[in-house]
């Protein structure tokens, strides 16, 4: 029994779409769904029904891009948090683990840890000491780089993305602190340390990255691995003797030629070694 993780699978692309259908099934393990599964209820119940027979069990959590919300959809589309919550539904629905629920205890190979699924968001942090909040994203525009989350992800009832962020931040190191005493896995679509974005081609991106006050949480819970997706770019890092994992699988034009989805999800328990 092992402990799996992928995420960014993105399929709105129709080749995304069709790798899916090709992952191997492993009835005795779980997998992690580390976010961006899609930007529609149709996309992710897709994902879950493809996935959800070839594991025993899939935990998941939000990206950015299950959030998303055309301007023009209609008023009775769910946005912000009713948008989420609504995505905790159908994974509910499914038997899918989401971090509005208990923290599943995992005793397969490698175990027992705490797996702790989160939604943390991003609070415009990772930027340069002295650029402000409020002048980060003109900042990051000043470079050319403006997020699609800036019209898309709607915060609402929050005021901002910052402040939704900020909530969630409270909320779940809460939930952290009276989770059992046990090595954890934490898992957030966003990295937790601003030093693991390493985006050169768009380093003003990481303002939409994740938040400075998740940097030491791998120590402060007792962290084992860490999995994050987000940034499109899969590797892994130590960082105080603590694994942390980027999972994506990512667009078409960004995979490995000769690779299938198979090669993309990563292994999270027991450790492979660094030669997997």
């Amino acid at each position: 029994m092992k402990l799996f993780a992928i995420s960014d699978l993105h399929v709105a692309y129709p080749d995304n779409r069709e790798a899916l259908l090709g992952v191997r099934p492993r009835p005795e393990d779980w997998l992690v769904l580390g976010g961006d599964l899609g930007e529609t209820e149709d996309h992710v119940r897709f994902v879950l029904d493809t996935l959800g027979p070839r594991f025993a069990r899939l935990v998941w959590v939000p990206g950015n891009h299950e959030l998303y919300v055309h301007p023009t959809s209609p008023p009775t589309e769910p946005r912000g948090v009713e948008r989420y919550l609504r995505y905790v539904e159908i994974c509910r629905a499914q038997g899918v683990l989401t971090p509005e629920d208990e923290y599943p205890i995992w005793e397969g190979e490698g175990g027992p840890h705490v797996i702790a699924p989160l939604f943390l968001l991003y609070d415009y942090s990772f930027r340069p000491n002295d650029v402000t909040e409020a002048e980060a994203v003109d900042w990051a525009a000043d470079a050319g780089i403006v997020a699609a989350d800036e019209v898309l992800l709607d915060p609402r009832p929050y005021p901002g993305r910052a402040a939704w962020c900020r909530a969630r931040v409270a909320e779940t190191e809460a939930r952290l602190a009276r989770a059992p005493a046990l090595p954890k896995i934490l898992v957030n679509h966003f990295p937790l340390r601003r030093d693991l974005v390493r985006i050169p081609r768009i380093p003003r991106f990481s303002i939409w990255c994740g938040t400075r006050a998740t940097e030491d949480w791998h120590l402060r819970f007792d962290a084992r691995v860490v999995v994050h997706g987000h940034l499109h770019v899969r590797r892994t890092a130590w960082v105080d003797g603590v694994r942390f994992e980027e999972v994506s699988f990512g667009y078409p034009r960004e995979r490995r030629p000769g690779w299938g989805i198979d090669d993309y999800i990563r292994q999270i328990l027991p450790y492979p070694g660094p030669e997997a």
